[in-house]
């Protein structure tokens, strides 16, 4: 039998969401629609769901638009019927209800995270203790300890025994046999590497290694490595060396290859550093196919690092990555749907509405606060004297009225360089909230549930001195035309200053 949904919305969004719901293909629930006769739901809250939403026993579900402020476990209580909100666009809709992410909770991975502190010898015991512990919370699993060749490193046991002691788990990394005993004896959980020519490290410490080929001897020496340990009967992960690119990349590909067809129960290890730290581009989108080539080699580990600043959040990616291609794979499935956190750059849907929908809307605004929303042809403002476009904020500017109310004026230049920026770089716009940059930044709560009604988010901001805008922009007087799809929440708050 399928579920009975009941959509909470306004008068502006209603016919618009019963438009999208009808589109749904294949759908497992039937609906009905309960206008709560406000204009905008997203001003709707759960205090105003008690008052005017009575019985509501015959449905299974009720869904409220992704902005409502309040308790859904309270009005679950409530009701007696599961309360939830759905997302903060109604056109998502589609994609909430047959989105595979909602099958998973992303707390699965099969990848352990090991995190190198390259620099550990230059580093006192606080400092490393602070690298280890902001790895751990982007995501790290093991805090690789990095011995520098030229550095003497006086405190790697005091190292090893603090972090020990704090519950970190730990490898020394090393191309030093006697950095890698010292580690090894102070109780490094793992080392970093051995090569058939030092297993005999092995048989001083109880450290589970990393086995490495010699020297430019490419899997052979690897595959003898792997067999001397397999016969005492030894834990053990092999890394057959990932190298930059046009330095052997694809090569050291086909090793892995080779590696996981020659020993297929081997754990493999892959360093994701050679790639990401060598190449001037977003770690992201490399983090990302590189966790997608671990996944299909069934590897055990990653070592990656933090070391040049286009490279300060791999740690971040690599955790969100390893999860989404986990869940993918368990599905037989692409790596789509289950997360939005690796696209940093660009979003696939960054324009709910067209422009000629905005200009509708804008039609039917009968009160002064200004809306702020992008389109594909720029950015649209608008309030009951009139609707604005232009791709730059300047152009706007002298239209807007402001001159004499210094924190409108300023509310606005926020909103409408984030506006810009959304549209240059084509990204989801929501007026009042800080764009999204995916994992690479820690993201603002979206739609608390328990955050108090009525209250503004006081939000700290980064000033960037960077060139955002465009200086070939156009600026057109619009006149409100066609019929409009509007977003669930209309992307916007009521703003009275």
């Amino acid at each position: 039998m399928s579920a009975r949904i009941l959509f909470i919305t306004g008068r502006l969004a209603e016919a618009s969401l019963r438009r999208v719901l009808d589109g749904i293909e294949s759908k497992d629930f039937t609906y009905e629609i309960n206008q709560l006769g406000v204009s905008v739901a997203a001003l709707i809250t759960a205090d105003m769901l008690k008052r005017r939403l009575k019985a509501v026993n015959h449905f299974d579900q009720i869904l409220v638009p992704g902005l409502c402020a309040g308790n859904m476990d309270e009005l679950t209580e409530y009701y007696g019927v599961d309360v939830k909100k759905g997302p903060v666009d109604l056109k998502d809709l589609p994609e909430y209800f047959g989105s595979p992410a909602r099958r998973h909770s992303l707390q699965e991975y099969s990848v352990k995270i090991f995190a190198e502190i390259v620099d550990a010898p230059d580093l006192n015991i606080e400092q490393i203790l602070q690298r280890a512990t902001a790895y751990k919370e982007a995501g790290a699993d093991v805090i690789d300890i990095g011995c520098l060749p030229q550095n003497p490193f006086p405190h790697l046991e005091s190292s090893i025994q603090t972090l020990k002691a704090e519950g970190f788990e730990t490898s020394v990394d090393s191309l030093n046999d006697q950095e890698l005993l010292r580690g090894g004896r102070a109780g490094a959980d793992y080392l970093l590497s051995l090569s058939e020519k030092s297993l005999w490290i092995a048989d001083e410490v109880a450290s589970t290694p990393i086995l490495i080929p010699s020297d430019g001897s490419g899997n052979e020496s690897l595959y003898a490595a792997i067999e001397i340990m397999a016969k005492k009967n030894r834990d053990f992960l092999a890394d057959s060396i990932l190298n930059p690119i046009h330095f052997g990349l694809t090569d050291s590909i086909v090793q892995y290859y080779e590696l996981r067809k020659h020993y297929p129960e081997v754990p493999i290890m892959i360093g994701t550093g050679n790639v990401t730290e060598l190449t001037d581009a977003d770690t992201i989108g490399i983090t990302a196919v590189l966790m997608g080539i671990a996944s299909e080699l069934e590897a055990a580990a990653i070592l990656t690092t933090e070391v040049s600043g286009h490279a300060c959040t791999a740690v971040a990616e690599a955790d969100l990555a390893r999860r989404m291609m986990h869940a993918a794979k368990s599905d037989s499935s692409l790596p789509r749907g289950y997360s939005d956190g690796l696209l940093a750059l660009h979003e696939k849907k960054p324009y709910p509405s067209t422009a000629d929908e905005i200009r509708e809307l804008a039609n039917q605004i009968r009160d002064p606060s200004f809306r702020i929303q992008v389109s594909q042809e720029g950015l649209h403002i608008f309030n009951r004297s009139g609707l604005f476009e232009a791709t730059d904020p300047f152009d706007l500017y002298p239209h807007l009225a402001v001159e004499d109310d210094a924190s409108h004026a300023f509310y606005l230049g926020v909103e409408l360089a984030r506006a810009q920026i959304a549209w240059q770089l084509r990204k989801r716009y929501l007026q009042d909230r800080i764009l999204s940059w995916g994992c690479v930044t820690q993201p603002e709560a979206v739609g608390e549930e328990y955050d108090p009604v009525g209250t503004t988010k006081q939000l700290s901001m980064k000033r960037d001195k960077t060139a955002w805008f465009s200086k070939s922009s156009s600026l057109q007087r619009v006149a409100p035309a066609t019929f409009i799809s509007l977003p669930w929440e209309f992307n916007i708050k009521m703003i009275a200053f």
